[in-house]
């Protein structure tokens, strides 16, 4: 579960998409517990309520869910959601920010559809 923490980004935003790539890669299977946020906090050494906003961004999806007393789960249905979500953000990031630039360098459907087909090379 380690990663390098981005400057760039909020912390707590790239807690929650650390666990949410590891409900994606099937480390977190759905009803499986996740680090409590103070074991979240100690690992990355920062503020516990760092922790808990990027857990609770994502028991605010559905993403996750507390069991009373007991820790955070990962919810039924979570790994689906998270790859939804994650694919409207590609298109929004990265698909928009193409077929934008395609139109202003004059490049074709037809283009940038060989464009992508040779990327499945790289």
């Amino acid at each position: 579960m380690a990663f390098l923490m981005d400057d760039s980004r909020p912390i707590f935003v790239q807690i929650a998409e650390r666990i949410e790539d590891d409900i994606i890669e099937g480390v977190l299977p759905e009803e499986s517990q996740v680090l409590s946020t103070n074991q979240f906090a100690a690992f990355y050494k920062i503020n516990p309520a760092t922790a808990a906003k990027g857990v609770n961004m994502l028991v605010d999806e559905g993403i996750l869910y507390k069991k009373r007393g007991i820790g955070m789960f990962v919810a039924e249905g979570a790994r689906a959601k998270v790859v939804e979500k994650r694919k409207e953000q590609f298109f929004e990031e990265y698909v928009v920010a193409m077929v934008r630039e395609a139109k202003k360098l004059g490049i074709s459907a037809e283009q940038l559809t060989e464009m992508i087909r040779r990327g499945d090379d790289v």
